[in-house]
């Protein structure tokens, strides 16, 4: 029997999703139900996250419309977790709506703190105080042993997981705050690591993305050995039941980059996507966001990755419209796009995180209007370049791993027998629309692909690993 019903909403990047998986197996395990609609929750809980202050404001939103659902509702238990409760901590807990404030190194207590709360009508914060201190023993082990639940009944992606290599940065961009709300960097035992992506393989897992803030960084040294995570990929390579590998997001640096981009070429279960964030082309604007490469040892580093892979599939990030950014700077970034040759690129502008280094010595002086014009420049210029690589895809056949039903249906269902509209992703990590059942979801299968846009290629299903053909 159920103990109560929670309604989960999740922000930010798969770090987050990952943490929500987590805690959803947990509060499962302990009793709770889940709802889709937050006004029939006993508990709602918000994963937020704090790298861009449009994730915030999306946040104080829902926590706003929370505050009126519980005016009618006054029992309902209200969790805020993650990265902006551990930037705000107990100042949360001055709204109304909020009962619970949980920062990440103290989602393992999750379950005692919505039970205690529900129990006990009290509010409760659970941050840690000093972010950059490494973690006691005890903190460290709580959250491996909550990090090694494998039965993730609610998992996003059917046979798909993703498992974190590494918590925390060190890199300290001027513009992050990630490392104030993440902690220092800290790597998991590979044993560890192989034995929970075993695990997940046994529970019928087909595809695992490993995670860290820099995960290219991943290094343990065990004895006289070293792992980096090209040992990680070749050791997980080895597990039968998996059959594809990814991981995200790289750092551009030289240490381990040649091993790991040896491990892509040699291992044929590692897929051919790097996702590597340059932020900028220009030198200057590089050195004040404390990045520590030049904007052409950035490009080396994707030469160097195509020549060993050259199938390769690349995506970056680009930030428009930081503290002195002059229009010369803007134009080396628009080189530097158009040498990278992504396949597709995330763009963000500028936007202040307190605390960080660019917040407390830099005025944010690019007016909004220039933060836009810039950024859709690049986006218009990355529509091309993806336009063009996504072409050659035309009447071929490519294999993708089944996501599930599309959340933006495009295609006519006539002639597919009412067929629903499904999305998978390539090893390349291109998007694929086609028709078929929906038991085709964490299957692999064969589209052909009929049409080719910058971001997205439709197809007709032709089988899949399931043996399944189209009627």
């Amino acid at each position: 029997m159920s103990i109560g019903t929670v309604h989960i909403r999740s922000f930010g990047c798969q770090m987050n999703k990952l943490d929500t998986e987590l805690v959803t197996a947990a509060l499962e395990q302990k009793g709770f139900a889940f709802t889709d609609q937050p006004q029939q929750a006993d508990v709602v809980l918000i994963n937020t996250c704090s790298v861009r202050r449009h994730a915030e404001e999306r946040v104080l939103s829902l926590l706003g419309n929370l505050r009126h659902i519980k005016q009618s509702r006054p029992e309902m238990t209200v969790a805020v977790i993650g990265c902006m409760a551990q930037r705000l901590g107990a100042a949360l807990l001055d709204r109304p709506e909020v009962d619970i404030v949980c920062g990440p190194a103290q989602i393992p207590q999750i379950t005692e703190l919505v039970t205690e709360v529900m129990n006990e009508k009290k509010k409760i914060a659970a941050v840690t105080d000093k972010i950059r201190s490494r973690s006691g023993e005890n903190q460290v082990q709580a959250l491996e042993d909550f990090e090694g639940v494998a039965d993730f009944g609610h998992r996003q992606l059917p046979n798909q997981a993703y498992v974190r290599v590494m918590r925390g940065c060190n890199n300290f961009c001027s513009y992050c705050v990630v490392p104030f709300v993440r902690g220092p960097e800290i790597c998991r035992l590979p044993k560890a690591i192989i034995e929970q992506i075993s695990n997940l393989a046994d529970q019928g897992v087909k595809t695992v993305t490993l995670l860290g803030q820099t995960v290219n960084s991943y290094k343990y040294v065990q004895g006289d050995r070293t792992y980096c995570l090209a040992d990680l990929l070749a050791m997980a390579s080895d597990i039968r039941a998996i059959k594809w590998l990814k991981f995200v997001t790289s750092y551009p640096q030289k240490e381990f980059f040649n091993e790991i981009m040896q491990a892509m070429a040699d291992l044929p279960k590692v897929c051919s996507y790097l996702h590597l964030p340059a932020q900028s082309g220009s030198d200057k604007i590089l050195k004040a966001m404390n990045r520590h490469y030049t904007a052409g040892e950035y490009l080396q580093l994707l030469d160097t990755a195509r020549a060993i892979v050259p199938d390769l599939a690349a995506a970056g990030d680009f930030i428009v419209g930081f503290p002195g950014e002059s229009e010369e700077d803007f134009q080396a970034t628009v080189q530097l796009l158009k040498k990278a040759n992504y396949k597709n690129a995330f763009i963000f502008k500028y936007s202040a995180r307190p605390g960080t280094t660019a917040q407390k010595g830099q005025q944010d002086d690019a007016p909004e209007a220039v933060k836009k014009q810039r950024n859709n420049t690049l986006l218009g210029i990355q529509a091309e370049i993806s336009g063009r690589l996504s072409s050659p895809f035309m009447g071929r056949e490519v294999e993708v791993m089944v996501e599930g039903l599309s959340k933006k249906p495009h295609l006519n269902n006539a002639g597919n027998k009412n067929h629903p509209q499904l999305v998978g992703r390539t090893a390349g990590d291109y998007i694929v629309v086609f028709n078929g059942p929906v038991s085709l979801a964490g299957e692999f299968a064969k589209v052909k692909i009929t049409k080719t846009f910058p971001l997205t290629l439709f197809g007709q299903l032709v089988s899949s690993s399931a043996g399944r053909r189209p009627p």
